[in-house]
C-alpha cells in the first residue's frame, strides 16, 4: 500500500482541477467539509472509545480476505475496534454523502462491530431512511445488535451470513437502492460479484462507496473493473475510499482527489 499511496499523492487533486459544478460542489461541500462537531456524533465516539477498551473475546467466522493485522479465530472486541474499524473521518464521510444525496435505502455490507453502521442510520434517520447490513460472523453480529440497542438506533436491520448468499436474496427482495458501502469481502471475484448484483437496482442518484480500493492488488484491480463498467459515470478515488456515481447528465471521467 505504500507505493500505491505514494502514487496517489502525486496525482492527486483538489477543487481547482474541478470543472465540473456537481463535482466541485461535491468535493468542497461534501468530501471536505467538516463535520466533526454533529451532536449525532458524540455517542458513536463514546462508544467507539468504550469498544476500544473491551477485552471480551469472541469467535470469528470469517468469509473475506481476513485481517492484515490478526487471523486469530478468536479476537477481543478491543482488537477489532482498533485493527478493523474505520477512523471517525470516514464515518462522517459516509454521513455526509447520505445527507448529500437524500438517500433512504442504504446497504452496509460488513457491519463488523457497527460504529460504520450507525452513521450512516443516524444520517438518514431524518429521511426515515433504513440501513440493510450484513455480517457474515453471528458473534460479531451480537455485539453490533448490543451497539444499536446502546445508542437507541432502530432503523437497521441486519442479515446475518454468507454474503454470497444473503445478498442476492435481499437485493431481489428491495426496492431500488440509494446507497451502497461495499466493506466485505476484500478480493476481486467476491467484490465484483457484490457490485453486479446491486447494480440491478440502482438508479441515476444512487451513490456506491467502496472501502480499502487500494487495499491490495486484487482490490485494485476490482477498482479498475468497476471504472471501466459501462454503467459507471464518475468515479472519485480518494485512496482508502472510492466513490461510484451512475448520473447519465454527467460526462465520463475518474477523479483521483485529496481527502
Amino acid at each position: 500500500m505504500l507505493f500505491a499511496y505514494l502514487r496517489y499523492l502525486a496525482r492527486a487533486r483538489d477543487e481547482h482541477s474541478l470543472h465540473s459544478p456537481f463535482l466541485f460542489t461535491l468535493y468542497t461541500r461534501v468530501i471536505r467539509a467538516g463535520n466533526r462537531s454533529e451532536p449525532v456524533f458524540k455517542p458513536i465516539r463514546a462508544l467507539q472509545s468504550k469498544l476500544r477498551q473491551n477485552r471480551q473475546l469472541i469467535h470469528i467466522t470469517d468469509f473475506g480476505a481476513g485481517s492484515k493485522v490478526n487471523t486469530s479465530q478468536q479476537r477481543s472486541i478491543r482488537d477489532i475496534a482498533r485493527n478493523s474499524q474505520k477512523p471517525a473521518r470516514f464515518g462522517r464521510l459516509l454521513f455526509r454523502l447520505i445527507r448529500r444525496f437524500d438517500a433512504k435505502t442504504i446497504l452496509d455490507l460488513g457491519t463488523s462491530l457497527g460504529v460504520t453502521t450507525a452513521y450512516l442510520a443516524m444520517a438518514a434517520k431524518p429521511q426515515n431512511g433504513r440501513i440493510l447490513t450484513f455480517e457474515g460472523c453471528p458473534e460479531t453480529a451480537a455485539v453490533a445488535r448490543q451497539n444499536f440497542d446502546e445508542l437507541g438506533i432502530q432503523n437497521i436491520d441486519i442479515v446475518v451470513g454468507n454474503i454470497d448468499e444473503t445478498l442476492p436474496i435481499q437485493v431481489e427482495k428491495s426496492i431500488p437502492l440509494d446507497f451502497v458501502f461495499f466493506d466485505a469481502n476484500h478480493r476481486y471475484g467476491p467484490t465484483i460479484r457484490y457490485f453486479e448484483t446491486c447494480l440491478t437496482k440502482v438508479h441515476n442518484d444512487t451513490v456506491f462507496v467502496f472501502d480499502d480500493i487500494h487495499w491490495s492488488a486484487e482490490m485494485e484491480q476490482a477498482w479498475a473493473t468497476i471504472k471501466a463498467h459501462s454503467s459507471v459515470s464518475v468515479t472519485v478515488d480518494l485512496f482508502w475510499v472510492g466513490l461510484v456515481f451512475f448520473r447519465k447528465e454527467q460526462p465520463r471521467q475518474d477523479f483521483i482527489l485529496r481527502f
